[in-house]
C-alpha cells in the first residue's frame, strides 16, 4: 500500500516534504532568461530542488493553484513535475483541496489519480458531506492511492468553522471521528489508513489529544516555517518520529535568496535547508 510506502520514506528520509508551490517570484531571473518559455522555466526550477533533496525527503507536495495561476504552461510544468517525481523513484502529493460530490467528484478523482495530473496522494476539503469523499475510495482499493483531509488547519480563520461545536465536541472531531471509521477498510501493515488528514502545525492546544485519538491517521502537517509552526508543536503530532510529514514550501524553495552566491550555490543552498529542518523536527539518522 502507497502509505506503507510513504511510512518507509519517513523511516529512511525523515519527515520533511517539500512544498513546490512555484511562482516565477521565486525563480532566479538569469534562469528566467535562459529558458524563457513558462513551462520550461518551472520545470527546471523544480528539477533543481528534486535533484539536489531527493535522497532526504520523504515526500514533495505541488499546490495546484500556483500552476493554473500561468494557465496552460503552467499545468504543463505541474503534469512535468509530478512525472519527475516518479521517475526519481519519490511520492508526490497534490494539493488540490477538491470538495465536490457525486460524479464532479469521481472526475476530480480520474484527473489526479489517472493520466497527466496522477499522483499519488490528493488533499481534499470535506465541507460539503462524506459524499464529497466516498467517490475517491474507489480509486483506492487496489492500495495504490491515498488522500489527505483537511481536519484541524493552520489558518487564523479555521475557529470561524472548524472550533464550532456540535453535541459538545467541536465540528473538526466529528469530521476526524467519521474519517477514523471510513479508514478502517483501508489500514496499511504499520497501522496507518490510506485516508490521512490535514492538521495545522501552528497551535499545540489540541496536538497530543488528535494524535491520541487518530493513532491509525497519518498527518500531513503545513505550518512550519514561514507560517510560524514551531519544531516542539509539530513533533507531538508524531509517533516515535513517525506517522506525518511536515510540510515547508518557501522556507526551502527560496532559501538560497538569503545568500548573495545563492544562485551559484543554489543546490546546496536548497539541500541543506532540508537538513536543517529534519534536525530541527528531531530526525537525527
Amino acid at each position: 500500500m502507497i502509505i506503507d510506502r510513504l511510512y518507509e520514506e519517513v523511516e529512511k528520509k525523515g519527515n520533511v516534504c517539500v512544498g513546490l508551490d512555484t511562482s516565477m517570484d521565486y525563480i532566479p531571473r538569469e534562469w528566467i532568461e535562459e529558458f524563457k518559455e513558462v513551462d520550461e522555466i518551472i520545470f527546471r526550477f523544480n528539477k533543481r530542488i528534486i535533484d539536489a533533496t531527493y535522497d532526504i525527503v520523504s515526500i514533495y507536495k505541488l499546490q495546484i493553484a500556483y500552476y493554473e495561476s500561468y494557465g496552460l504552461e503552467g499545468l504543463k510544468a505541474y503534469s512535468r513535475t509530478l512525472k519527475y517525481i516518479r521517475e526519481k523513484g519519490s511520492l508526490s502529493i497534490g494539493d488540490i483541496k477538491r470538495g465536490d460530490i457525486a460524479d464532479t467528484a469521481d472526475k476530480y478523482a480520474r484527473g489526479h489519480f489517472r493520466g497527466d495530473f496522477e499522483t499519488d496522494f490528493i488533499t481534499l476539503n470535506p465541507y460539503m458531506g462524506y459524499d464529497s469523499i466516498s467517490p475517491y475510495l474507489e480509486y483506492m482499493k487496489d492500495g495504490s492511492k491515498g488522500i489527505f483531509v483537511l481536519l484541524r488547519t493552520s489558518n487564523p480563520g479555521a475557529k470561524d468553522i472548524e472550533y464550532l461545536k456540535s453535541d459538545d465536541k467541536e465540528i473538526y472531531y466529528h469530521i476526524g471521528d467519521k474519517l477514523k471509521d471510513m479508514g478502517m477498510d483501508f489500514i496499511g501493515k504499520y497501522g496507518y489508513s490510506l485516508i490521512g488528514s490535514v492538521v495545522g502545525g501552528t497551535h499545540d492546544e489540541e496536538a497530543e489529544i488528535i494524535r491520541e485519538r487518530y493513532k491509525n491517521m497519518f498527518f500531513l502537517i503545513p505550518g512550519y516555517g514561514a507560517q510560524g509552526g514551531k519544531a516542539d508543536n509539530i513533533k507531538k503530532y508524531l509517533i516515535d518520529g513517525n506517522g506525518g510529514i511536515v510540510n515547508s514550501s518557501r522556507g526551502i524553495i527560496k532559501y538560497y535568496t538569503n545568500f548573495k552566491d545563492g544562485v551559484e550555490r543554489f543546490d546546496e543552498y536548497t539541500r541543506q535547508a532540508v537538513i536543517d529542518m529534519r534536525r530541527d523536527i528531531g530526525y537525527e539518522k
